[in-house]
C-alpha cells in the first residue's frame, strides 16, 4: 500500500501569497484535488507542480479560471499527442 503525503492548503497559499478561496475556486473548476485529512484541507504532493502552474497562471499572467482551465486542457491535450507521434514514429521505425 503506498503512502502519500500531502501540504496544508493554508501552508501552500502562504508560500505563494494567494487566498484559500482560490484554491476553493480551483478545486470547484477540476483543476486540482483537495483532500480532507482530519480537521486540514491539503493538496496531494504528486499535483504540487500542477498547482504551482496553475496559480502562477493565473497570479502572475492574470488568466482567469476558465482561461486556465482552457490553457490546462489543451495542455494536457498535447501531451497526449506527443505520446500518439512518439508510438506512431516508433511503429514505423519497426516497419522500415
Amino acid at each position: 500500500m503506498e503512502t502519500q503525503e500531502y501540504i496544508p492548503i493554508d501552508v501552500f497559499c502562504r508560500q505563494h501569497g494567494i487566498t484559500v478561496s482560490l484554491i476553493g475556486s480551483l478545486q470547484n473548476f477540476g483543476l486540482i484535488e483537495v483532500m480532507h485529512i482530519g480537521q486540514v484541507d491539503c493538496i496531494p504532493v504528486d499535483q504540487l507542480g500542477e498547482a504551482e502552474k496553475i496559480v502562477r497562471l493565473h497570479t502572475e499572467l492574470d488568466i482567469n479560471l476558465e482561461g486556465v482551465d482552457v490553457i490546462t486542457h489543451l495542455l494536457e491535450k498535447i501531451k497526449e499527442m506527443q505520446a500518439e507521434i512518439l508510438l506512431l514514429k516508433n511503429r514505423l521505425a519497426f516497419y522500415e
